[in-house]
């Protein structure tokens, strides 16, 4: 996957993972692609709700040890 932008929301709880991801997906191209890395472990159903809400895609999510990673493709 080609990544185009790159969010580090480490330590950050819910919302503020959800909120820098939709400020980031305003600045992007539609079609480019945003790789969120959390330790929310409430950012997986999140960002599966985010994605059905404003019809951004989600890619991809994985689970790597504490850290979650969320794929998403600007509508």
């Amino acid at each position: 996957m080609d990544i185009h932008k790159e969010l580090d929301t480490r330590g950050l709880n819910c919302p503020l993972p959800i909120l820098k991801a939709k400020k980031a997906l305003a600045e992007m191209h539609s079609g480019e692609l945003l790789r969120v890395v959390s330790t929310d472990p409430g950012s997986l159903r999140d960002f599966q709700a985010f994605a059905k809400q404003t019809g951004n895609e989600l890619m991809d999510q994985q689970t790597q040890d504490k850290e979650f990673i969320h794929v998403l493709r600007r509508r």
